[in-house]
């Protein structure tokens, strides 16, 4: 399975959650765009974040997010 533009959606928005504090959740404004409020919607019915419009990680959430956050680091790592 190859991603798609809505799993990459989903992704982005998982990346920006701040992981050192799980007291500080995100906002996702009725003027966003429409693809980072789809994701962010999803993620909730998903069972990801709390809130459709973002809020905090879950369990679940926070898991998957440590999980996206630690690849991006790694593939964003230039070669030495």
């Amino acid at each position: 399975m190859l991603y798609n533009q809505a799993l990459l959606d989903e992704l982005n928005v998982l990346a920006r959650y701040n992981l050192e504090s799980l007291q500080e959740g995100i906002k996702v404004h009725k003027d966003a765009e429409p693809s980072v409020i789809s994701a962010t919607a999803r993620l909730f019915h998903k069972g990801l974040v709390s809130q459709e419009d973002g809020g905090y990680l879950t369990h679940l959430g926070l898991e998957v997010a440590e999980k996206v956050q630690s690849v991006l680091t790694i593939l964003c790592t230039e070669e030495k």
